[in-house]
């Protein structure tokens, strides 16, 4: 005997339904194997001058960086990949007394010393975070402003850590991006066997988490800067 017509249609739409599910929670590969292993146990008086040096784009205009971003006072900043806090503590001093930064890093000895950085300069309104690989592990609705700055091309699941940082975003915060432009006409070889994806590859992965694009700032030569909102 036949099935009726509705029966098979609402077998299909089930199995249809199973088959989302079931591909939105598979876990996502690992697109960077290995990228971060010397960070776990990086000292932070080692990648102090590496960071914070002459030369290294993102230092040399931190401070057009930070005026382009328009911090207001009050608001709460995750600074994701922090490292030295050389984001960190301007931004800081940036919100003020009743904002909130966040330094986020996987690397303990980077995040103690941050902190140690704040204290010395009477900022009360930092908050080291230590993350895992998959997700930055912040609260829901916890901030209006995630800045990463060459940083994203370390992560090792994009998409679920992108995810994290979506929930983390209160309605309307603001994602930057900052990070090297993959191009052989301009980039060293350096930049082309250590970073993953090109600035194109990238929006398409932020923008499949949900976000929209807001700004890609011209104002940089080694790096692209992107802004989206949730």
């Amino acid at each position: 005997m036949n099935s009726k017509p509705g029966h098979q249609l609402a077998i299909l739409l089930c199995i249809l339904f199973s088959f989302i599910i079931n591909n939105s929670q598979a876990e996502e590969k690992n697109v960077q194997p290995g990228i971060n292993d010397y960070y776990y146990d990086a000292e932070f008086s080692q990648w102090l001058s590496t960071f914070e040096s002459p030369g290294r784009e993102v230092f040399d205009k931190k401070d057009i960086i930070i005026q382009t971003l328009n911090i207001k006072p009050g608001i709460r900043i995750a600074d994701i990949g922090a490292g030295t806090g050389l984001y960190t503590i301007p931004f800081a001093q940036k919100v003020g007394k009743k904002g909130l930064v966040y330094a986020v890093d996987i690397s303990t000895d980077f995040v103690t010393n941050i902190e140690k950085r704040a204290k010395k300069q009477d900022l009360k309104n930092v908050i080291g975070h230590i993350n895992s690989q998959k997700e930055i592990g912040l609260a829901q609705d916890s901030i209006e402003l995630a800045f990463i700055s060459n940083t994203y091309h370390h992560f090792e699941y994009p998409l679920t850590t992108l995810k994290s940082i979506y929930q983390a975003l209160v309605p309307g915060g603001k994602l930057v991006i900052i990070d090297f432009k993959r191009d052989p006409k301009i980039s060293s070889s350096w930049v082309m066997g250590h970073v993953r994806a090109h600035k194109t590859k990238v929006i398409e992965e932020v923008e499949s988490a949900g976000f929209k694009l807001l700004n890609d700032h011209n104002i940089l030569e080694q790096n692209y800067f992107l802004s989206f909102s949730k």
